[in-house]
Order: structure tokens, then sequence, then C-alpha cells
């Protein structure tokens, strides 16, 4: 009798998803707010530019060159293993370029 309650398809007889809610929700608008509340405060601004300077561009680097935008293994020591090999990746080719740079 709770069916339709519980159910987000009720009607569908294949399997079933569950849904409910634990304690009060709030609305993704008031985490966004939060968000840029704090990186708009000068500390905020501080914090953000030296992440955009140290962390962003490895990231950047290994999505755009790499073509790393997901992972192809699963389960977490194989998804480990593929991300320390690209790891690996990007800081040779720091080295190498920091050794063309020198002579």
């Amino acid at each position: 009798p709770l069916k339709h309650q519980c159910l987000r398809r009720a009607n569908q007889q294949d399997g079933r998803q569950v849904s409910f809610a634990l304690g009060e929700r709030k609305p993704l608008s008031s985490f966004i707010e939060k968000m840029k509340q704090k990186i708009d405060s000068p500390m905020g601004r501080h914090i953000y530019s030296q992440r955009l300077g140290a962390v962003e561009p490895v990231f950047g680097n290994l999505e755009s060159n790499k073509g790393l935008n997901r992972f192809t293994l699963r389960g977490k020591s194989k998804v480990n293993a593929q991300w320390l090999m690209y790891c690996m990746v990007h800081n040779l080719e720091k080295i190498a370029t920091q050794g063309q740079q020198r002579h």
C-alpha cells in the first residue's frame, strides 16, 4: 500500500529504487551560495589563488593532454595503480623539461 510513496517508479516491475530523505534536506543553491561567499572573501581568494597555481595545472594536464577524464579500471587497488601511473608520467615529464631548460 505504501509502494507509491517509497518507490520512484512504482509501476515498473523489474528491480526497484527506493527513495527516502534523512533529516532536513537543504536546497543545492544554499551550498553553492556558501561556496561563493567563501571564495569571494579575502582569505578565500588567497587560498584559491594558491590552488590555481599549484593544483589546477596538474589536473588540466592530466585531463586535456593525457586524456584522463575517467579511470578505465575498476577496484580500488587498480584505480590507485592507474592514478600512480598517470602521476609518474606527469612527474617524469616535469623532470625532462627541467633538464632541457638547464642545458
